[in-house]
């Protein structure tokens, strides 16, 4: 229970109250004031001070000064009148506790609506600083906007300064070309009256000098017909393409119905192959060949990417699975991307299909063979 303290001492006059309460060796940081106009508390545990001021007072404009281990508070008077005593008397518990909770009421409500203004005035400054940060943005956006257009006017004048330099040029051009014309048909027309002159000339010596027959006669016809022949053509070339021989044999072994029936039989294994093969919609015809195919697998694998090489063999093996050699660089493939296993089974397709088909070839020779294709 905390100590009420007795030992204070006050005074006063007509607009203001000077009370001095002594701490009693408590530290100023322990000291808890609490002020409203009717209502005074000062709390320094383990001491209380308690007072039910007789009067209201101006607790907004009061002061309160520590030090020294005392405080001193300065209460201003609402109302300019002495008081008889600083706390009123014969004041029961009841009574004391509605001023403790309305002064407590009141604090808060002070301290409401000081947040709340001190949170109008934070909106306030704010709203301030956006419109003056808009002004600003505003400003540079204009002067920005003026920059353009200065600069949009700059080069417009520049651009009408250089078309009205061109058009001047090609007036200038256009007249030294009329200038030209018109010199060059001073000079045809002369050059015309000059031949037109001589052949006049030419014609009056020919009637006076010429003799009695037609030997002068025929000569001049000759002459004429020799300068109205034309120049010779130009010499030219002409390009002509072949369509290109598909058949396998030669011209001087193959025959015209067995080319036809050939050409016919592959044409349909083609489409056929076509409608099961859905990837080679999208492909050319010569990208359909089982050869071309293993031809770009092979230049492929000369420059190591082997898995490109892989999927060109697989789809010329899709469109004939009777070439040994497609198995054999397939497998090859497979060993240089350590694939064994898959390396061992083209092997053994590529022996089995040139078993059944040649008969000929020692395992013993293919296997040789086989080492020989793979370096090893």
């Amino acid at each position: 229970m905390p100590l009420q303290v007795s030992d204070y001492s006050w005074q006063q006059t007509k607009t203001a109250v000077f009370l001095s309460l002594p701490l009693k060796g408590v530290c100023v940081r322990d000291t808890d004031v609490f002020c409203t106009e009717n209502y005074l508390k000062v709390n320094f545990p383990p001491f209380l001070f308690e007072a039910f001021l007789y009067a209201p007072i101006d607790d907004e404009s009061s002061k309160a000064k520590i030090g020294n281990d005392t405080i001193v508070f300065t209460l201003y008077k609402k109302e300019a009148a002495m008081w008889e005593t600083l706390a009123v008397t014969g004041v029961d518990k009841e009574m004391m506790q509605r001023i403790r909770e309305k002064s407590i009421l009141q604090a808060q409500e002070r301290a409401k609506e000081a947040t709340e203004a001190k949170a109008a005035a934070k909106r306030e400054d704010q709203k301030y600083a956006l419109s003056v940060m808009m002004k600003i943005e505003e400003e540079e956006r204009k002067k920005i906007e003026d920059m353009k257009e200065n600069e949009r006017i700059k080069a417009t004048k520049e651009l009408e300064a250089w078309k009205e330099y061109q058009r001047k040029a090609e007036e200038q051009k256009k007249i030294q070309k009329e200038e030209k014309l018109c010199q060059r048909e001073k000079q045809i027309k002369e050059e015309r009256k000059k031949l037109k002159y001589k052949t006049s000339t030419r014609n009056s010596a020919s009637r006076n000098l010429a003799p009695k027959g037609r030997s002068s006669e025929n000569i001049f016809t000759e002459k004429l017909k020799e300068d109205s022949i034309p120049a010779p053509r130009s010499v030219g070339s002409i390009k002509i393409n072949f369509t290109p021989r598909v058949f396998p044999t030669a011209l001087r072994e193959s025959q015209v119905a067995e080319e036809e029936e050939w050409l016919h039989k592959q044409a349909e294994a083609r489409r056929a192959m076509n409608t099961d093969i859905p990837e080679l919609c999208d492909l050319k015809e010569e990208e359909k060949n089982p050869e071309w195919l293993k031809d770009k697998g092979n230049k492929l694998f000369a420059t190591e990417n082997y898995l490109a090489a892989i999927n060109a063999y697989n789809l010329a093996i899709r469109l004939n699975n009777k070439m040994p050699l497609l198995y054999l660089n397939r497998a090859a493939c497979h060993l240089k991307l350590k694939n064994l296993h898959k390396a061992i089974e083209d092997s053994s397709k590529a022996y089995r299909i040139m078993k059944r088909h040649l008969r000929l070839i020692h395992p013993t020779k293919l296997y040789k063979l086989m080492l020989r294709r793979f370096g090893m």
